[in-house]
C-alpha cells in the first residue's frame, strides 16, 4: 500500500518516515509543500548576543533552529558563539516541541528542555510549571504563522515572552506539479499524511480534487492534534493522529488504521 506524506526530505541520510513505514511493508513518497524565506537575521543575532537580557530560549519549530544556523555561518558570529555565547545560554532553559527541534538544539551546542511535549499547549504547560511570574523574559523565534496559543499561556500566568519573527511561510513553488505526477504516476495513496496546518492550507483541495470519487478511500493521517484540528476544520475526516510527532508513532498508527 502507498503512503503520500506531505514533507521535505530530511537534510541528510535516509528518512526516518520512509524507513518506519517501509517496516509495515507500507511504500512511502515524500513531496515537499512549504518553502521558507528567513527574515530579522540581524535582529535575532543582535538578541542572542545578549543573554544577560533573558530568561532563556523557547522553540516550537526546526526553522526557527535553521535561523540560527544561518547566522551561525558567519565567521565572527560563529566565534562569538562559540567562545562565550553558547556557555551564557546553556546556564538557562532551552524549552523545545518535539525531537526534531530538540536535535536542532544540540547542534548549536543548547541542552532542550520539554521536548516530550508533542504540541504548544503541552510544552506551555511545561513551561509554566518550571518559571515563576514575572520572571526574566524568555526569547521566542519563530514563524510568521505561529499559533498564539503558547503567548497566551504564558501571558496569563504572567511570564514574560518575547517573540521574534524569523521566518515565513509560503507554498512550495513545484507543489501541484508534484502532486499531479504523483497521482499520474502512482495512482490514489491508501493515506496521505499532514505534518502541518499549512499543508492543510495548501494540499487539501488538491488531493480532493486529483482522487476525484474516490476521495472516501484515502485515509487521512496528521502527525499532531493540532494538524488534526485543521483538517476537521477544512471539512475532512481524520484516520489516525499520531501519539506523539515521532516517525515510530506515526508509522504505528497509520498501520494499525489502514488494517482492514
Amino acid at each position: 500500500m502507498k503512503v503520500l506524506l506531505l514533507k521535505e526530505p530530511k537534510d541528510s541520510g535516509p528518512d526516518p518516515y520512509i524507513k518506519e513505514l517501509g517496516s509495515y511493508s507500507l511504500e512511502a513518497t515524500l513531496i515537499p509543500v512549504l518553502s521558507f524565506e528567513f527574515t530579522s537575521l540581524d535582529t535575532l543575532f543582535e538578541k542572542l548576543s545578549h543573554p544577560e537580557c533573558f530568561g532563556g530560549l523557547v522553540f516550537t519549530s526546526p526553522r526557527a533552529l535553521e535561523a540560527i544556523k544561518i547566522c551561525l555561518k558567519e565567521k565572527s558570529k560563529k566565534e562569538a558563539w562559540s567562545k562565550s555565547l553558547k556557555q551564557m545560554w546553556n546556564i538557562k532553559p532551552t524549552y523545545v516541541v518535539g525531537k526534531a527541534t530538540a536535535s536542532l538544539v544540540e547542534e548549536i551546542g543548547l541542552t532542550p528542555q520539554g521536548e516530550k511535549a508533542g504540541n504548544a499547549e503541552k510544552l506551555a504547560e511545561y513551561i509554566c510549571s518550571r518559571e515563576k511570574a514575572n520572571s526574566s523574559t524568555l526569547l521566542f523565534p519563530c514563524g510568521a504563522l505561529k499559533r498564539e496559543v503558547l503567548p497566551t499561556v504564558l501571558r496569563e500566568k504572567g511570564i514574560p515572552l518575547e517573540s521574534l519573527t524569523v521566518y515565513q511561510t509560503t507554498q512550495h513553488p513545484d507543489l501541484q506539479e508534484s502532486l499531479r505526477s504523483y497521482f499520474s504516476q502512482q495512482g490514489i495513496p491508501a493515506s496521505v499524511v499532514f505534518f502541518s496546518p499549512s499543508g492543510v492550507k495548501f494540499c487539501l483541495q488538491h488531493i480532493q480534487k486529483l482522487s476525484g470519487d474516490l476521495i472516501n478511500q484515502v485515509q487521512f493521517a496528521a502527525i499532531g492534534p493540532t494538524t488534526a484540528e485543521a483538517l476537521r476544520g477544512a471539512g475532512a475526516a481524520v484516520s489516525c493522529t499520531a501519539g506523539n510527532p515521532t516517525a515510530q508513532e506515526l508509522a504505528a498508527a497509520i498501520h494499525t488504521a489502514l488494517q482492514p
